[in-house]
């Protein structure tokens, strides 16, 4: 009778749908026999001819609804009916959506568990998965959603290519990390998102000072700095910034870098930032400390290097597993290793190497493998060619393989 199907039939006595298309309002009523004097003016059978001349068929958007004004209709009640059922339509049009808060909530959650999981687990099986979801939200922002769910469609769009540039530069793959960065950026500017902002060009920064273009780093780094808010996202971007400073030998931007991260650890990290995700996403305290570490090490401060190297161990060695980056806590090792190299104590840089040369292929990223090289390299200074240890240590070293790609050695 009235052309609709039974289970929208019982959502819109339930209350729980609107039927808003002047169409089907016209053959709802017309279906269920509603006597003439209590159809609204649009729908009387003496206005079907002017109601319908005045408003044109649905179609995919509401601009397709025509203005009244260029034809109003002599009777007010008429007018302000016809203006309601126009108003009515394009609430319905604007408010489609393509995806629900819950599959929202389900694709946060997603992101989140590939962020916690990024750290202490092999990077194949999560590439994998960042790439379906990825692709998910790349299909869904295809199509159709109000604005809220669609910036919080391109946040998470944005950090999934954030986490995939993270994994590229693990990998050692630069060309595609930077295209997913360019990618990430564009997300964080439709989404407007500050601290999506600042992570990417921190990220970027990051990139850049494992490259040639040192000096780059430098630069993203006080891009990301004016973009940072608070909390977190502040203490990593000084961090990435003392010690890419360091890296060039500029000590005393890399010492107030060091006092900036001192000042952000007292404010307090915002709600809405990347950190609410977790994982890679954070900048706990025992990051900070490995950062810390890596920056006096480069500054040739080894006793320092040392302290918080080890500060940094101790603290990913207590807290939870889930918390536990292996990629971090290895390269915190290699800096006591070049510290007691440095400080002849050949022995002792055995101790904290042999976990790194333990630690299994599919968890060696590519920066692990560059630091290993200069490791090796000190390990052959003239002054420790009288020493069994070190040669030993020097091959074991100078034939350390990072990350291999194959997808059977990341998932043994």
């Amino acid at each position: 009778m009235t052309g609709l199907s039974q289970g929208f039939l019982s959502m819109l006595e339930a209350g729980t749908r609107r039927l808003t298309n002047l169409d089907k309002v016209s053959k709802f009523l017309r279906g269920v026999g509603t006597p003439d004097v209590l159809l609204p003016p649009p729908f009387r059978e003496q206005d079907t001819r002017s109601a319908s001349a005045r408003v044109l068929p649905p179609g995919p958007g509401p601009r397709q609804i025509r203005p009244i004004t260029c034809e109003p209709p002599a009777d007010l009640h008429e007018l302000a009916a016809l203006a309601a059922a126009q108003s009515l339509q394009f609430t319905e049009e604007i408010t489609k959506s393509n995806v629900s808060d819950v599959e929202l909530e389900e694709l946060e959650s997603k992101i989140a568990t590939i962020a916690t999981e990024y750290v202490h687990a092999p990077l194949h099986p999560l590439f994998n998965g960042l790439l379906t979801t990825r692709d998910q939200l790349f299909s869904l922002l295809s199509g159709h959603q109000p604005p809220r769910q669609t910036r919080e469609l391109f946040l998470l769009a944005g950090t999934s290519c954030l986490l995939l540039a993270h994994a590229s530069q693990n990998l050692g793959d630069q060309d595609s990390a930077i295209a997913q960065i360019q990618t990430a950026w564009a997300l964080a500017e439709q989404a407007d998102h500050n601290d999506l902002r600042a992570w990417v060009k921190g990220t970027a920064a990051l990139i850049a000072e494992w490259s040639a273009h040192r000096q780059t780093a430098l630069d993203y780094t006080r891009q990301a700095i004016r973009l940072a808010p608070t909390g977190e996202t502040r203490i990593r971007i000084s961090a990435i910034e003392a010690r890419a400073a360091a890296r060039i030998g500029d000590r005393d931007r890399a010492e107030a870098a060091l006092q900036e991260l001192q000042q952000a650890r007292e404010q307090r990290t915002s709600p809405d930032g990347l950190a609410r995700f977790g994982g890679l996403l954070t900048f706990p305290a025992a990051k900070q400390e490995y950062y810390i570490g890596g920056t006096y090490a480069l500054l040739g401060e080894h006793h320092r290097a040392e302290t918080h190297a080890a500060a940094a161990i101790e603290l990913y060695e207590s807290g939870p597993k889930e918390h536990r980056s292996y990629g971090d806590e290895a390269l915190a090792r290699l800096d006591i290793v070049t510290a007691r190299i440095a400080a002849g104590e050949v022995e002792g840089a055995g101790e904290q190497l042999q976990p790194i040369l333990d630690l299994p292929a599919n968890r060696r990223i590519r920066q692990l493998g560059d630091a290993m090289q200069g490791v090796a390299r000190l390990l052959e200074h003239p002054r420790l060619a009288r020493s069994r240890t070190a040669r030993e240590l020097a091959d074991a070293t100078r034939g350390y393989q990072a990350i291999e790609t194959k997808p059977k050695a990341l998932t043994s």
